[in-house]
């Protein structure tokens, strides 16, 4: 790509000016449609859900929700992360993930999880890179997708291993 010249990536929030551009994203890379309350969460997460950019194009995205545990403890939940298909490889889905894993060390919250289509080999291999280990799978998680079958990718994080 750009004949080898460099180009930045960079990160920018979610706003409700810019939430369409995450909208548009998600149309284009996941096979499922969100609602209104994915989006509500996406925003209220605040720095945990980002738009990344490659040489000023919007080409991927992180959208995470914070909840509260029955302890009180905040985890993050990875609601989507996605890099458009012709970017992948470039390191911007590492970049995305990174910001959310240091974010998680900063506010000294310890856990962080997902869910994966089973058959998703590529997004279950890239989050194991990063020491998600596969805690559950449920059956039937997915409506009108084969199969519909998850696994839950879980990531406890202690200051020593934050980003490994």
């Amino acid at each position: 790509m750009g004949g080898g010249r460099e180009f930045a990536i960079s990160l920018d929030g979610v706003r409700d000016k810019n939430v369409m551009q995450l909208k548009k994203l998600n149309t284009v890379l996941f096979p499922v449609r969100y609602n209104d309350k994915y989006y509500a969460d996406a925003l209220a997460s605040g720095d945990f859900t980002k738009l990344a950019y490659y040489s000023d194009i919007c080409v991927g995205s992180i959208a995470c929700r914070l909840e509260k545990k029955e302890c009180g403890a905040i985890r993050v939940y990875i609601m989507t992360l996605g890099v458009l298909a012709p970017y992948r490889g470039l390191g911007i889905g590492t970049r995305l993930l990174n910001h959310v894993l240091d974010l998680c060390l900063k506010q000294n919250i310890q856990e962080i999880y997902l869910h994966v289509q089973t058959n998703n080999d590529d997004a279950i291999n890239f989050y194991k890179k990063f020491g998600f280990e596969i805690t559950e799978t449920i059956k039937n998680y997915y409506t009108n997708i084969d199969p519909p079958d998850c696994f839950v990718l879980t990531k406890l994080i202690t200051t020593s291993q934050a980003n490994k």
